[in-house]
């Protein structure tokens, strides 16, 4: 009876200082261990990239070996700039700082558009998004405007952050490359500024917003039919959306237009991406891809993301990487292009493509 107990007791405690020790030999494990794993974020608390981050570093860490605490910092500035920015050059290139970065950023890179971004996002290991939904713009309910048509007629005053931003980006393609009429009024300091201004009847429309951020952070908009989406930015039209909205890339009515709508599509399709500096151990990027594909799967995120009303259809790391290289890599002449076609009149990159061409 004592040999039949002692034995499986043995055993166990065996089978335990087994795991402790493969646990402290392996290299990731040790090195997260008793760590912080910092989250550094594009915009201050609240709206779409705040709420994605903060959402996977409740569940990532999980799965990350050695289980590091996570700690979120907003870093505003430059429309993701500066945060792209610090992670390049001053942040450890150690594995244990994330960010997440601007959707517009690639492209701003690829066109060359910014002498104020240094970091250079083809060097970055992305490690994925949790969503890419459309990019929406939209009317209030009470606009005379019900098709894109309409948008070509009369002019419309459209809310949008800083130059740069999608929510700028997207209304000045309308106008450049289709012949939209739509007056860009920058300035606001987040989107949920600028559903309160349509609200107020000082916007007609926004410039841009995913359309799961719009059921995520202002689901009563959506309820309600306050807002009308007009024109949607992906490769397949999202079947959240009610009635047909047009897809972007489908406007062009040339060859050209349609390769720049479709570049753009392309960039916009980079949703709210995951990534680390250049330099960082292969062993650790490759450590925090598996650590978010499984939080993905992970039954409490999942809950957690229809808690917040966050639409989960993940894009992974290698896939993500892809997309990126492709986004910077574009062709000189398509440059030029998209370069006039996403720059609003009187806009910062306009400024600067003229002081290039003075020299």
């Amino acid at each position: 009876m004592r040999k039949a107990i002692t034995i499986p007791a043995l055993g166990l405690a065996i089978f335990a200082g087994l795991q402790a020790t493969t646990a402290l030999a392996d290299p990731i494990a040790k090195f997260y261990k008793g760590k912080q794993i910092k989250m550094i974020i594009r915009t201050k608390a609240g709206g779409g990239y705040d709420l994605n981050a903060r959402m996977l570093m409740r569940h990532m860490t999980r799965h990350i070996p050695g289980k590091p605490r996570a700690i979120n910092i907003n870093m505003t500035g430059g429309g993701g700039i500066k945060a792209a920015n610090y992670v390049a050059q001053v942040a450890p290139r150690d594995g244990s700082v994330l960010t997440i970065v601007s959707g517009a950023i690639p492209m701003f890179q690829g066109l060359q558009i910014t002498d104020k971004l240094k970091a250079d996002m083809k060097a970055f290991s992305w490690i994925g998004v949790i969503s890419t939904s459309n990019r929406v713009l939209a009317v209030w309910h009470t606009s005379s405007a019900k098709t894109f048509d309409d948008l070509t007629k009369n002019t419309i005053t459209i809310g949008a952050t800083g130059a740069g931003s999608p929510s700028v980006i997207l209304p000045a393609v309308l106008n450049n490359v289709l012949g939209a009429k739509l007056k860009i009024i920058t300035g606001y300091q987040s989107g949920s500024e600028i559903d309160a201004a349509m609200e107020r009847g000082e916007l007609v429309g926004r410039g841009s917003n995913p359309w799961s951020s719009w059921l995520a952070s202002a689901p009563r908009l959506v309820r309600d039919k306050l807002v009308r989406p007009m024109v949607q930015v992906g490769f397949k039209s999202d079947p959240k959306l009610p009635g047909v909205v047009p897809l972007l890339k489908d406007l062009g009515k040339t060859p050209e237009q349609t390769e720049i709508l479709t570049y753009v599509t392309k960039s916009f399709m980079t949703g709210f991406p995951f990534a680390v500096a250049q330099g960082v151990p292969a062993d650790r990027v490759k450590a925090l891809r598996v650590a978010f594909n499984a939080t993905m799967k992970d039954q409490a995120f999942l809950k957690d993301a229809k808690r917040s009303r966050i639409e989960v259809d993940p894009t992974d790391g290698v896939a993500l990487q892809k997309l990126i290289t492709e986004i910077v890599d574009i062709k000189p002449g398509l440059r030029e292009k998209v370069r006039a076609a996403i720059t609003p009149p009187g806009s910062y990159y306009g400024k600067l493509e003229r002081a290039k061409k003075k020299k």
